[in-house]
C-alpha cells in the first residue's frame, strides 16, 4: 500500500499521486451517465447541494450548471486544484474530510442534496458510524442523500473496505434517513469484476 503522508486523511491514499490519471477517468464519464439511476430524484428548482469527496469536480460543476448553489468538499489538494482549474463555475470549495467534516459543520448550513459518489467505502466501520452521525444533520428535512458503494478488487495503493448496501441502509435509518432507491450495476471503470450499489435516502421530516 502507498505510504500516506501524515497530513492526509485516511482513505485518500493513492489519489494525490495519480491525480492526472483520475482527471482522465472521472472527466471522461458524464454526470448524467454516472447518476442515470437517480437523476429523477434530484431537485429541478434551484437548491443547495454539497458534494462530499468531490474529486475532479465533475458532479459539482454539473449541479452548478443546473442553477444550484454548490459546496464541494475535497481533502486531496492535487484533485482540488485540478477541479478548480477545470471547472470555474461558482462552486464553494472546502478542504475537509470524513468522518468529522468539522469545517463543513462550522458553516452552519443544511442541504437539499448531499452527494457521496465513490467515497463511503474508503471508511472503516468505526469511521462510517461516526460519519453518518455527522452527515445526517446536514440533510434538510425531506432532503436527499445519494451514495454509491464500490465492490470488487481494490486497486493497488488504495484503501477500501467491503461495505454492504444492507449495512449502509440500516445505519442511515438509525439517523433518520429512509432508503428510497437501491440499484446495482457494472462499473464503467475497473473491469468486469467491479460493480456498484447506488443508494438514495430521504431525510424524514
Amino acid at each position: 500500500m502507498t505510504q500516506q503522508p501524515p497530513d492526509r486523511p485516511p482513505g485518500t491514499e493513492g489519489y494525490g499521486e495519480t491525480a492526472a490519471e483520475r482527471v482522465k477517468q472521472y472527466e471522461g464519464i458524464t454526470f448524467a451517465h454516472v447518476h442515470r439511476d437517480i437523476l429523477h430524484l434530484f431537485p429541478t428548482t434551484p437548491s443547495r447541494v454539497i458534494d462530499i469527496g468531490a474529486g475532479t469536480g465533475r458532479d459539482a460543476a454539473a449541479f452548478a450548471g443546473l442553477g444550484h448553489a454548490v459546496t464541494a468538499v475535497e481533502p486531496t489538494p492535487e484533485l482540488r486544484s485540478e477541479a478548480q482549474r477545470l471547472h470555474p463555475q461558482p462552486i464553494a470549495w472546502i478542504d475537509d474530510s470524513l468522518p468529522d467534516l468539522d469545517r463543513v459543520h462550522a458553516l452552519g448550513q443544511r442541504y437539499d442534496v448531499v452527494m457521496f459518489t465513490a467515497v463511503w467505502m474508503h471508511l472503516d466501520q468505526a469511521q462510517r458510524e461516526r460519519a453518518m452521525a455527522r452527515v445526517a444533520p446536514l440533510v434538510r428535512p425531506d432532503g436527499l442523500m445519494a451514495l454509491s458503494l464500490r465492490h470488487g478488487p481494490v486497486p493497488a495503493g488504495r484503501r477500501m473496505f467491503e461495505v454492504s448496501a444492507e449495512e449502509t441502509c440500516e445505519l442511515a435509518a438509525r439517523h433518520g434517513l429512509a432508503a428510497i432507491h437501491r440499484s446495482k450495476g457494472p462499473a464503467t471503470l475497473g473491469g468486469p469484476a467491479v460493480w456498484w450499489d447506488r443508494l438514495a435516502f430521504r431525510a424524514q421530516r
